[in-house]
């Protein structure tokens, strides 16, 4: 019997119908489009305003999507993981609320939180029970719903991010799919990119919630610099390792954080930009949701067996590259 790779066999996504504007953003704090077109290429983002709504309901559209294409049936789904950093409790996951709203009554699941390389964390750690024989059909979820996280008056960060899901299936394949990764990370960035309460380390109090602790924090030049030499570095090595060039790579998924890191990326690789996929403008930074979300936008470009390079950098700090065959 043959190696058994881990193929993705469809894909999804759903981002909420609001949309937050650059322009309604200016009413809210010191900003304007312009500057925030500039320096980050983001020009309008979806926001999830619907009460009692939370990151399970986003992961649940883009999972009934999904099972509709690739004529799955809910009760075929055997695991179901979601990336996340919004998950709708502190426990229980949100992958088993995401498993009995979808119907997944055979199905078990758990969150991994690795910020903005969740899908990327979540992925690989799905190939793995593939590989090994013991699933067949498995949900992979990247889903945020930054908004609940985020101070509306700091203009550092709400500029930024918004609510989105994105989900693939997972199913073994003969052929090669999910070929090579390099997954990396590094507690101490913490320091430069985090939500100060909320944990165990600093429950809520009146205290902190006056005081907005249970919102992101970034230091945005801090960050950059990182995640630029991480995602950069990580794709040179997964590369290097499969004998490939920069023309052996069909596409460069790179998280969508900002246009700016995006191309330094690129140009760090010398990686031509016509090749790089960018939906940033429509979105902004979704976290866990935006590289699924640009396999989905970008869906009717991919031919069988293109060669698609996926990298993240989220806070904590996380990253990595995954180097695909597209498998249809």
């Amino acid at each position: 019997m043959g190696k058994k790779y881990a193929a993705i066999t469809g894909v999804s996504g759903y981002v909420p119908e609001d949309v937050l504007t650059n322009k309604d953003l200016e009413k809210m704090v010191e900003t304007n489009d312009e500057w925030i077109v500039s320096r980050t290429g983001i020009k309008q983002r979806h926001i999830l305003k619907e009460p009692g709504k939370a990151t399970s309901d986003m992961c649940l559209e883009a999972a009934k999507q999904l099972l509709e294409k690739t004529n799955t049936r809910p009760e075929e789904i055997e695991l179901v993981i979601v990336g996340t950093v919004t998950a709708d409790f502190v426990f229980p996951d949100t992958a088993n609320i995401l498993a009995s709203k979808l119907g997944a009554v055979n199905a078990y699941g758990f969150d991994v939180n690795a910020a903005c390389s969740g899908f990327l964390f979540s992925l690989i750690t799905a190939s793995k029970f593939i590989e090994a024989g013991t699933h067949k059909k498995i949900l992979v979820c990247g889903a945020d719903k930054m908004s609940s996280i985020l101070n509306y008056e700091d203009r550092t960060t709400c500029i930024l991010f918004g609510d989105g899901a994105g989900a693939v299936l997972l199913e073994p394949s003969d052929k090669p799919g999910i070929t090579d990764a390099i997954l990396k990370g590094d507690g101490s960035g913490a320091e430069y990119l985090h939500m100060k309460a909320g944990g165990s380390l600093n429950p809520a109090t009146i205290e902190t919630v006056q005081n907005k602790e249970h919102a992101v924090y970034q230091e945005g030049r801090v960050v950059f610099k990182y995640a630029v030499k991480g995602m950069a570095d990580t794709i040179a090595q997964v590369m290097e390792r499969n004998g490939l060039s920069n023309d052996d790579i069909d596409w460069l998924i790179p998280h969508q954080a900002n246009k700016r890191i995006i191309y330094s990326v690129a140009d760090q690789l010398d990686f031509p930009h016509e090749k790089v996929l960018v939906n940033i403008e429509n979105y902004g930074n979704t976290t866990a949701a935006t590289i699924p979300l640009v396999l989905r936008d970008f869906e009717d470009k991919f031919k069988k067996g293109d060669k698609i390079m996926l990298t993240a950098f989220g806070g904590g700090f996380t990253w990595g590259s995954v180097l695909i065959e597209w498998s249809y």
